[in-house]
């Protein structure tokens, strides 16, 4: 019974989130809390439940509210434009390294874990040079979301903070050993805007065409969208303002890197200093602090809710019951090893599950499945997020990649044809460079 209902929980979950019949937190929250009511559980049992669970997110919570916080006033004040800005000068020409360009300028505006961010930032900019070069569009949008993929994986993006909600551990300690992938996978992803730029100036020189933009008055949709991203004017203007900005950045990665700070503290130790450094009056603070709330918000809204959802999950005992289960279906060859074949297949996954619904449903029944057979975790989780996070882009479960595809102008059907076999290509490669550095 337990199982049964268990299977039925999951099933709802994921469709909901799927099929967007209602927001995350309602979804994450209501049904696990009923399913509970249905096994028998009292109010009082339910709210332990959610007591236990909230103890295992509420730091990544926290955390979220205020790295989202931090990054969105450092893309206010424009921290990051003079890097972008000479990126873009120096690629103006060569087919290839605008593509390669295209990366660096993606992975720098990514920092801040915001897909919607990114692609307002990089789309914008690439675009006229893409256009001026018969460069295609789904070349810009693959490369900005390849970027979002090899980033993405930072402590106060989605990918681990969800994992580690799941597992109950801190989000540095998992981030720390994925430094060297992350290196070498940018690495490997400039490699692959090269190879894809190539690829590209081969397609011009044949005179193949790839079609017209979708709107001819894109650049001025663009135009309006950036206007409003960008709310008043920069505060770059003053040099030594700007190095201060620079070196409370620096500051923040080295205390995340030397595990000086709890995360949490760290992001919001820079907020502290970089809101009166830049703005001078309350009001002003509050408009920039608003700018970044609602993306805060529901994004620790949504790990607190995901924390009753495992919590009643473990404490009325579905999800031991569901792995238990599926244990009894799968060979006895294939369980230890379920983790990589869900990670070789993370990014169609994605074409049809939520982000959420990936690590708060699936992640626990896989960890429940491989833990008895002496599978590290961290090992589970970072199958299945490299494997799954590098195409999630190309889903049109993702918001963000609605807002990519609509900048540049193109269908979602159209990215989706162009980017999925080389990313997913690219993700398979990216699993071989985490089984080579020993984290899988």
């Amino acid at each position: 019974m337990v199982e049964l209902i268990g299977f039925i929980t999951i099933g709802l979950v994921v469709f909901l989130l799927i099929t967007g019949k209602a927001n995350p937190v309602v979804i994450l929250a209501g049904i696990p809390v009923l399913a509970a009511f249905f096994l028998g559980y009292s109010f009082s049992d339910i709210n332990a439940f959610f007591t236990s669970g909230l103890s295992k997110v509420v730091n990544v919570a926290v955390m979220f509210i205020f790295a989202i916080l931090f990054f969105g006033v450092m893309n206010h004040i424009g921290l990051f434009d003079p890097v972008i800005n000479f990126v873009i000068k120096i690629t103006q020409g060569q087919v290839i390294l605008i593509a390669i360009g295209t990366v660096l300028v993606g992975s720098l505006a990514h920092l801040d874990g915001s897909g919607a961010t990114t692609f307002l930032v990089t789309i914008p900019a690439f675009l006229p040079i893409y256009k001026k070069m018969k460069m295609s569009p789904n070349l810009l949008v693959m490369l900005v979301a390849g970027s979002i993929g090899i980033v993405n994986l930072l402590p106060w993006g989605g990918p681990l903070a969800r994992s580690a909600s799941v597992l109950s551990v801190n989000v540095a300690e998992l981030w720390r050993p994925l430094i060297p992938f992350q290196m070498l996978g940018l690495g490997f992803l400039i490699g692959f805007a090269g190879l894809m730029g190539w690829r590209e100036q081969k397609r011009i020189q044949l005179g193949i065409s790839v079609g017209a933009l979708d709107s001819v008055n894109m650049l001025d949709k663009v135009t309006m969208q950036l206007e409003r991203f960008a709310g008043v004017p920069k505060t770059t203007k003053n040099k030594y303002i700007y190095a201060i900005n620079w070196l409370v950045f620096i500051g923040i990665l080295t205390a995340l890197l030397g595990d000086l700070l709890q995360p949490a503290f760290a992001f919001l130790l820079g907020l502290v200093i970089v809101l009166p450094l830049n703005y001078s009056t309350a009001n002003e603070q509050a408009e920039v602090i608003k700018e970044s709330a609602p993306n805060a918000i529901l994004m620790a809204s949504i790990i607190i809710a995901a924390g009753v959802f495992l919590g009643v999950l473990n404490g009325t005992g579905m999800l031991k019951a569901m792995a238990s289960g599926i244990v009894t279906i799968l060979p006895d060859v294939i369980q230890p090893y379920v983790y990589l074949i869900v990670g070789f297949f993370g990014l169609p996954f994605d074409l049809i599950t939520s982000t959420d619904a990936y690590y708060f449903a699936l992640l626990p029944i896989i960890l429940e499945i491989v833990t008895p057979f002496g599978v590290e975790p961290s090992s589970v989780v970072y199958s299945m997020a490299i494997g799954n996070n590098f195409g999630a882009m190309i889903s049109p479960l993702a918001p963000a990649a609605w807002l990519g595809v609509g900048l540049a102008g193109v269908s979602m059907g159209s990215h989706i044809r162009y980017s999925f076999i080389p990313m997913w290509i690219f993700s398979v490669v990216l699993l071989g460079l985490a089984f080579s550095l020993g984290l899988i």
